[in-house]
């Protein structure tokens, strides 16, 4: 196999996130006029491929305190009880529920509160390293509002708006690693 994706579809079996080439992050609005972003640096996950794509699972968890989006002050913020409460939730959670090649529909865990997501998934291929390890890459990207995890905090701005928007975009470009 050379290094640029070669199959159209992930082949079946286990799949672990990796880490150092793995991205979850966010974009919020803020002052409603720009956009902040940030990623959780530590993830973890599993994805089980099945032969039939749409019987594949996918598992990952991302740790709250490892939120960075460049600002220590506002990292430290997003970690306070204002947004995710770190100390008392320390992870969130996605747990696949269907996917149909395109779709990735799950569970989103934040806080003790689990809503439904669907993911727009664009595979990128599948290849392998110079070490001779398989690898395959996914890019996926969803909107939610944060309020349906309790995540509520906000403060009005003068002339009108708020500092962070609700809408919450969420990009997660992915490596993963065929497991033995």
């Amino acid at each position: 196999m050379s290094a640029t994706p070669t199959t159209t579809q992930l082949p079946a079996g286990t799949w672990a996130v990796d880490p150092a080439h793995t991205e979850v992050g966010f974009v919020a609005r803020h002052l409603m006029v720009s956009k902040v972003r940030g990623t959780f640096t530590e993830v973890e996950g599993t994805v089980q491929a099945a032969e039939d794509i749409t019987k594949s699972t996918v598992e990952v968890t991302a740790q709250i305190a490892s939120v960075n989006t460049g600002s220590e002050d506002r990292d430290n913020h997003l970690r306070s009880g204002d947004f995710f409460d770190a100390e008392q939730w320390p992870t969130m959670t996605f747990r696949s529920t269907s996917f149909d090649g395109e779709k990735l529909t799950g569970d989103l865990t934040i806080r003790d509160v689990t809503k439904p997501v669907t993911f727009d998934v664009e595979f990128g291929g599948v290849g392998q390293d110079p070490w001779g390890n398989t690898k395959a890459g996914f890019e996926a990207t969803a909107t939610v509002n944060r309020k349906d995890w309790g995540l509520t905090w906000n403060a009005a701005v003068e002339g009108g708006g708020v500092l962070v928007s609700d809408k919450i975009t969420i990009t997660i470009d992915v490596q993963l690693a065929k497991q033995a």
